[in-house]
């Protein structure tokens, strides 16, 4: 070859700089990148609150199940292919990464394909009973995930792209290229919603195009830096090998995402469809603790290319060392999620909506969600940790608790027993069991001396 490989541990900087540097190298923009898509939400969310009304705001709500699907099937793609690319590129294996890389592709289109079909045979059911009966709610909703969905190749593609410029430490070149798309994002909502009437249609389609334009600029950032993972590879290595392997370890995370959806679509059968100031309010809790999961998120995955690239080298204390910066890192940031979902819930809401009700609503719903939010941070990057080292079971045990088995049977018994009104104190029971399972796993790892 012509030139250096990136993945040569003598330049493969997630080996030779410090690790403090390294860290904030990663997080930042990562935290640049994933924090410009939750702020598209919340702005989005305002965009139809203020411009289409708060039925509008409550419909769109109503899809929050099937956006988190979406992500979901996002993070099984990109996810589950970092984890792998990550060791190969730490052990200086370029070839095998491109491998992993283009099965990654065809593992997207399969996912994509499967999205469509559920949506055909679930579609006419799911949201009807979503909506408990108020029908006002269906066709909006309807409208805007009919186009969402039509554009999950796009979203599942620019998922496995960035992941991988990612773990090949370019996080910097994603961070500035997000800005752009998202940015460009809130013209086309504010042309789509506010000069060409499209109502939540419209914010789809801006969504879509925005993901579409995202995809075209990482496809030339590869293309014209020959020390990446070659777009060649996409031609010359199959599309359909390695599936298993990246379903596996992605799949933990990909649970979790499903599992806030599982969760979301529990509360919304609770509160029924016969208060839409209510469902509107909690579409605007999910879009702001969306949007302070993103940054946690970003430091999670951070840690989780530290740990890969220095486990790939057999550089294990390099591996601990970014773990407990990221631990630390997450706990501060979801400390001030905890302060601002305590005595900000109300003017929140407001920048949503001007409709009577809905900040009021908003604020005990928000309040009581993130009570115990400090703990939860923690928790996912030492799952992020565990899934770079190839222990999907460690993953699980973190990531698919809390939203498959806690939150759900909490949200049910409360409201069984106190009423719709205390379901919302089923979120810090739940985070707070959860960190309580952590501490025995890592007191427990430590006792029997595993590397970790």
């Amino acid at each position: 070859m012509s030139h250096r490989s990136v993945t040569d541990n003598s330049v493969n900087t997630f080996l030779t700089l410090p690790v403090g540097r390294l860290f904030l190298r990663t997080a930042l923009p990562m935290a640049v990148v994933m924090s410009t898509g939750g702020l598209l939400s919340v702005v989005d969310g305002i965009f139809v609150g203020r411009f289409v009304g708060p039925d509008a705001l409550a419909a769109v709500s109503l899809s929050f199940p099937v956006v988190m699907l979406l992500t979901a099937l996002s993070t099984l793609a990109g996810g589950g292919m970092a984890s792998l690319a990550a060791r190969h590129l730490g052990a200086g294996d370029k070839a095998m990464a491109g491998r992993v890389f283009a099965g990654a592709h065809g593992l997207a289109l399969a996912l994509s394909a499967g999205v469509w079909l559920l949506a055909w045979l679930l579609g006419p059911v799911l949201l009807p009973l979503l909506a408990g009966g108020n029908t006002a709610l269906v066709a909006p909703a309807r409208a805007y995930l009919a186009i969402l969905i039509l554009g999950a190749p796009l979203q599942l593609a620019l998922s496995v792209h960035a992941d991988l410029l990612r773990s090949e430490g370019r996080a910097g070149v994603i961070a500035l290229l997000s800005v752009l798309v998202n940015l460009l994002n809130i013209a086309a909502n504010a042309l789509f919603i506010l000069w060409l009437d499209m109502g939540v249609a419209g914010s789809a389609l801006g969504t879509v195009l925005a993901q579409g334009l995202g995809l075209a600029l990482l496809l030339g950032v590869r293309g014209r830096d020959p020390a990446l993972v070659p777009l060649a590879a996409l031609a010359r290595e199959s599309w359909r090998r390695g599936w298993a392997r990246m379903l596996a370890l992605g799949l933990p995370l990909c649970l979790s995402f499903i599992g806030m959806a599982l969760v979301s679509g529990v509360v919304l059968l609770m509160l029924g469809g016969s208060d839409p100031v209510v469902i509107a309010a909690y579409g605007v809790a999910t879009r702001l603790l969306g949007f302070a999961f993103l940054p946690l998120m970003a430091i999670a995955l951070a840690v989780q290319s530290i740990s890969g690239n220095n486990a790939g080298a057999g550089r294990m204390a390099r591996a601990r060392a970014g773990l407990r910066l990221g631990a630390g890192s997450a706990g501060l940031w979801c400390l001030l999620v905890m302060a601002l979902g305590a005595f900000a819930g109300e003017a929140l809401g407001a920048l949503f909506s001007d409709a009577p009700g809905v900040a009021e609503a908003l604020a005990p719903i928000l309040r009581m969600m993130t009570a115990l939010y400090v703990v939860s941070g923690p928790g996912l990057v030492l799952a992020m940790h565990y899934q770079a080292l190839g222990q999907p079971g460690r993953t699980a045990l973190l990531t698919l608790v809390k939203p498959w088995l806690l939150t759900p049977a909490l949200i049910l018994s409360l409201s069984a027993v106190y009423g719709p009104q205390a379901l919302w104190l089923a979120f810090p029971l739940a985070d707070a069991l959860v960190a309580l399972m952590a501490l025995v796993l890592v007191t427990r790892q430590n006792r029997m001396g595993e590397p970790a």
